[in-house]
């Protein structure tokens, strides 16, 4: 730098307001740097957040013949319509702030503004990503890679396929019912899908049909007041509709799902009570469980049989506990694999890919997680509803993943408002 050069600080004071003027506040920042004595003023590009938290952008201005503590007014060219500021600009001596990094302009934008130029939007989209492609590289793996030959994996669609799921779980999603139903409580209901699953494994049906059943289960309660009598007979119906559904050879037929019920209740009551959930759901059976986001989730975690096992676990745990119902399928799913490995003290605990593929990070799960992982404690310790998972889970042909201590140590408690659900 010539020694005769020197800094000069720029203070922007407020113009009177206009109809189409911009009013800008700014604290002392340095504008350029600028001679002694007469100065040829040039205000460097900025950008800074305008209002509704807009990004202004700010270009250079056009140089301009000024003297020390003269104020001058400028026109700033920007992405928005030219703006009318005033500036101050001190001398060597006068240097009002010496700091040596720009204040963010904070520009509060007036109504009546013009439509950005298509070159000015290109321009910053160019910005944007320059700035992207100097960013680390995220280590981020390619899993659909070995199925690009495979025409069933449609890995072509598969990244809209699921990012369409995750609009479509929003839709028709079933809400907080206890309130509504008056002889039922939430103990109620676990002993309810305790009962399901048991009923599912005995049928041999698909795990597709499980989480197919406890949507339908969960819908309808959300839907209509059921009493105490009939719950039983709500998920019996519930799961042979998913298995309809959902089987690819439905070997089932009602009198297997009678058998299910110790024939507690005739056919005609089971057909009677399906035509019902039917017609109350409007037949609308297509929804994004969780188990669709899991066989996702378990394939960007590059699980072996062990962690696939632990995360379809915790999967099945989340069904049972209904204070997850708040949250949403997808954010279900990732926690199960989060927790799978809390358990299995995998490292890293989260990765990139996961990231990508779930669209959650490793401090949005730890609530729903914590959730999971109490449920397994409970399991443990032999809390009554959990007795179907504790000992389908803890057989040999899962693994025995049931059988390990959760890792409930791995996660802190959280600050009011840090997560999402």
């Amino acid at each position: 730098m010539d020694s005769k050069q020197e800094k000069l600080w720029g203070e922007f004071v407020e113009t009177p307001p206009a109809r189409e003027e911009t009013r800008v506040f700014v604290p002392c920042f340095p504008l350029a740097t600028e001679k002694q004595g007469n100065s040829s003023l040039k205000l460097e590009a900025a950008e800074g957040a305008g209002e509704n938290n807009d990004c202004t952008r700010i270009d250079s201005t056009p140089e301009k013949q000024v003297i020390s503590n003269e104020k001058v007014t400028l026109h700033i060219l920007g992405s928005r319509p030219v703006k009318k500021v005033t500036v101050r600009v001190f001398g060597p001596k006068l240097q009002v702030n010496k700091q040596n990094k720009s204040v963010p302009l904070c520009v509060r934008h007036s109504k009546y503004y013009k439509r950005r130029a298509a070159t000015s939007v290109l321009l910053a989209s160019d910005k944007v990503a320059c700035a992207i492609s100097k960013m680390q590289r995220l280590e981020i793996d390619e899993i659909d890679l070995p199925d690009v030959n495979n025409q069933l994996a449609v890995v072509e669609y598969i990244t809209d396929l699921y990012n369409f799921y995750k609009q479509q779980q929003h839709v028709r999603r079933p809400m907080d019912y206890m309130e509504k139903q008056v002889e039922i409580n939430v103990r109620l209901r676990a002993t309810a899908i305790k009962w399901t699953i048991a009923a599912h494994f005995k049928l041999g049906l698909s795990r597709e049909t499980l989480y197919l059943a406890v949507y339908i289960i969960d819908r309808y309660l959300t839907l209509v007041y059921v009493p105490k009598r009939l719950l039983l007979l709500v998920c019996n119906s519930a799961l042979l509709i998913a298995s309809k559904y959902e089987e690819d050879e439905l070997q089932k037929n009602v009198d297997d799902f009678m058998e299910v019920l110790c024939f507690q209740h005739t056919e005609e009551s089971i057909i009677r009570m399906e035509k019902a959930i039917l017609n109350k759901l409007e037949w609308y059976l297509t929804v994004p469980t969780a188990f669709m986001f899991l066989v996702r989730f378990v394939k960007a975690a590059k699980a072996n049989k062990k962690l696939e096992n632990m995360i379809y676990f915790y999967g099945e745990l989340g069904l049972m506990e209904y204070t997850l119902i708040r949250y949403c399928p997808c954010m279900v799913a990732a926690a199960a694999v989060y927790a799978a490995n809390c358990t299995l003290r995998k490292s890293p605990l989260w990765t990139d890919t996961l990231q990508r593929h779930t669209s959650y990070s490793e401090l949005d799960l730890l609530e729903c997680a914590r959730i999971l992982l109490n449920a397994h404690l409970a399991a443990l310790d032999g809390t009554h509803e959990f007795n179907v998972l504790y000992q389908k889970y803890g057989h040999e042909e899962f693994g025995c993943v049931a059988l390990y201590r959760p890792a409930v140590d791995l996660i802190e408690e959280p600050k009011s408002g840090t997560f999402s659900t």
